[in-house]
């Protein structure tokens, strides 16, 4: 996303390809030599959220501003549907970046609601995920709206049903060409565990917090803003295996109080320090989660990251579980069941606490 969360009245398609524009340029004269792969957010567009699985001036426009970053064939798909694959640039490299354009399954979506494949997006990236093992690559997958349920508020999907499980169902397919998903869209920082249809760990999504400390309006959030952060992925350009997740942040209660002329921006974590892992691997992050799951340190740990280090307030209860589930099940129907249980699970706990405390009451001796 580029532009700001405001009504669309006070927008307007001009403004908002100008915006990109202006990011667009930015980033061009900080990183001039770098390979750029950009994906759409659903609030680069007008009205937001509502983009076409079809051709459009707003993809016209954009692929123009982004064409120094899109070779002719990427260049031809964005403008059909905003999405495109090339291969990464490092000599021998057997790498391939997917970009997606998920807001086409995004819930708000109006334009695509009753669609069973959006631009055909899904029938090509079957295809391309079939190409790419037939060449030997491998693949990362970057897109924004991701599937799955947001963490902060419960039984919230970002994904209409069908295209969730349509998505989920294709990484079960192509996970052995799949080196890792990235996506954003929350503002938190977090992640997604898939699994075979045996219960296997296939695959791991990344979450990426944002940049802006936008405070979602998201009805049911609380606390819903984090500090601005910014994810560096260490990765073996040969293998695409994730080495290491860096994310670094800028402290904005700090940065207020004016004690220092410029806001410094700060390492928050490093995943395989704060973790105890070896590296980003899907059996790392599969680690990662028991680990969030069973130890209440590393579950707290886990939150205060989510915000950015922002929301620092305990973590138990009700918030495990919407943590823990939103990781551990992307399927609807089992994160509804992951939910139900843990919830189920929790309340049986308290009630023996409960009990054993009157018991342990009834039993001191009464002075």
């Amino acid at each position: 996303d580029d532009t700001p969360h405001i009504p669309n009245e006070k927008l307007g398609e001009e403004k908002v390809l100008q915006i990109i524009q202006n990011l667009t340029s930015l980033i061009r004269e900080a990183f001039p030599d770098t390979k750029v792969y950009a994906a759409m957010g659903n609030h680069d567009f007008h009205p937001k959220s509502q983009l076409p699985g079809k051709a459009h001036r707003m993809y016209n426009e954009t692929a123009e501003l982004w064409r120094p970053w899109l070779n002719d064939s990427s260049a031809a798909l964005f403008r059909a549907g905003a999405f495109y694959s090339e291969k990464l640039p490092s000599p021998g490299t057997r790498g391939r970046m997917v970009v997606l354009n998920t807001n086409l399954y995004y819930d708000q979506n109006r334009e695509t609601a009753d669609e069973e494949d959006p631009g055909g997006q899904f029938q090509w990236l079957e295809e391309t995920l079939t190409n790419a093992s037939g060449a030997n690559e491998m693949v990362y997958i970057v897109g924004h709206v991701p599937p799955g349920v947001f963490e902060k508020k419960r039984g919230k999907a970002w994904f209409r049903s069908h295209f969730n499980e349509r998505y989920l169902k294709i990484v079960q397919k192509h996970h052995q060409v799949i080196a890792g998903q990235f996506f954003g869209h929350q503002h938190t920082d977090a992640f997604r565990m898939f699994y075979s249809d045996t219960g296997s760990p296939i695959s791991v999504m990344f979450l990426a917090p944002g940049v802006t400390p936008w405070k979602t309006t998201l009805a049911g959030v609380d606390n819903g803003a984090n500090n601005p952060g910014i994810r560096v992925i260490d990765y073996d350009p040969d293998t695409l295996q994730v080495l290491d997740v860096v994310t670094y942040y800028l402290n904005l209660t700090h940065a207020n109080t004016g004690a220092e002329e410029f806001p410094a921006w700060e390492e928050e974590y490093r995943l395989t320090e704060a973790f105890q892992v070896p590296n980003g691997s899907v059996s790392s992050m599969q680690t990662v989660l028991e680990r969030i799951s069973k130890d209440p340190r590393y579950l707290q740990q886990y939150y205060e990251f989510n915000s950015v280090k922002y929301d620092l307030s305990p973590c138990e209860g009700a918030c495990r579980v919407d943590q823990v589930c939103a990781i551990r099940e992307v399927d609807f129907s089992r994160y509804n069941e992951c939910v139900k249980t843990s919830s189920s699970a929790s309340a049986v706990i308290s009630v023996w606490l409960l009990s054993f405390c009157l018991l342990l009451g009834l039993l001191s001796p009464q002075q």
